[in-house]
């Protein structure tokens, strides 16, 4: 009889699947969405958009009118083109499998997100990963000897980093640009709208730059669609492995009718740095916390004993993320997603009254 290992790659069967917990009834803090739900008027006109959608046909495969939109609304360069993707993790996918020539490398400032070198993994790519520095800054030194010795095929940059919050300086991503140039650069922008910062705006200065952003974090995680921002030569090469329909109909059509309600994902967003602004100083306040700066929708906490604090806030029915082992520089951290004011409210208060 034919068994799994008989046929399946051995690294493959080394590894396990990405984990998701089982989430229900939590205070869900552990996957940086957004609290927030659509106000009741929007969700409904939602609902009367999608109801129209043909389910019976295959989705665009190009949606022109939308990405026409796409590249209004987000204010991308007229001389720029967009791919779709299922996700950012379907854009990280695709760029390792058209980049994985025989010796390629994968480059990118570790710790950060973890699907940068498992699309490594799965394109049979070597990823090198760069520490950052104790303080969880951009160790730009170490970049640029690793790019100088490398010479990677792509370079990650998260703007700003996951796990860590950190949003990386303007002129060390430009000297870690203008040093790459023999290496596709990849400004990861997830969090932009905490941010508040974006390389959109200068893709076109630079022939080896492209930009990736996703609708996950700042509402609209169930609907899976990330975009990929860069000169046409590059977004050609790159929809060339790109599943045919990969984004269905369904999406298509609630980011066609989102497009013309950013307001409201602006307004939550502003919400959501308040709230941050507001935990950290709550969780600074407390003893043996502390918070390392975050221009994301999630903060970062190093604690005397992470895995008592994370278990005692999953016995209150809180979930957060239990980062410890990710890497050393992670040791006793927790990264936590600024939720609701009351859901705020709730994790300061069982910090407080059961770890104090």
């Amino acid at each position: 009889m034919t068994m799994p290992w008989d046929v399946i790659r051995t690294d493959i069967l080394a590894i396990t699947s990405y984990p998701v917990p089982h989430a229900e009834g939590f205070i869900k803090l552990d996957a940086m969405e957004n609290p927030y739900a659509l106000p009741l008027p929007l969700s409904d006109q939602l609902g009367e958009r999608i109801a129209q959608v043909a389910l019976n046909r295959y989705p665009l495969p190009r949606p022109r009118q939308l990405l026409d939109k796409l590249k209004c609304v987000m204010h991308i360069p007229d001389d720029c083109d967009v791919l779709l993707g299922n996700g950012s993790d379907e854009l990280i996918n695709l760029i390792a499998t058209a980049c994985a020539k025989p010796g390629a490398k994968i480059l990118a400032p570790v710790p950060g997100f973890v699907m940068y070198s498992m699309s490594a993994k799965l394109a049979h790519i070597e990823f090198v990963g760069v520490p950052l520095n104790v303080d969880l800054t951009l160790d730009v030194g170490a970049m640029l000897r690793a790019i100088a010795v490398y010479q990677p095929a792509v370079i990650y940059l998260s703007y700003p980093n996951n796990p860590t919050g950190t949003l990386f300086c303007d002129s060390d991503i430009e000297r870690i640009v203008r040093a790459a140039n023999r290496s596709l650069i990849v400004i990861d922008e997830a969090y932009q709208l905490f941010a508040q910062r974006t390389w959109i705006s200068r893709v076109s200065e630079f022939d080896n730059v492209v930009v990736m952003r996703t609708v996950s974090k700042i509402g609209l995680a169930g609907i899976r669609l990330g975009y990929l921002v860069g000169l046409p030569v590059w977004i050609s090469e790159f929809d060339k492995v790109r599943p045919p329909y990969n984004i269905n109909v369904l999406t298509q059509a609630t980011v066609d009718f989102m497009l013309d309600h950013l307001d409201v994902l602006e307004m939550q967003a502003a919400e959501t740095r308040a709230q941050r602004a507001r935990l950290a100083l709550e969780i600074k306040a407390l003893p043996n916390f502390h918070v390392f700066p975050s221009s994301a929708n999630f903060l970062l906490v190093r604690v005397v004993d992470a895995t008592e604090v994370f278990n005692a806030l999953l016995r209150a029915w809180i979930l957060i993320k239990n980062v410890s082992k990710m890497h050393p520089l992670l040791v006793e951290c927790l990264r936590i997603t600024v939720g609701t004011s009351d859901e705020n409210t709730q994790l300061i208060a069982t910090l407080k009254n059961t770890l104090l």
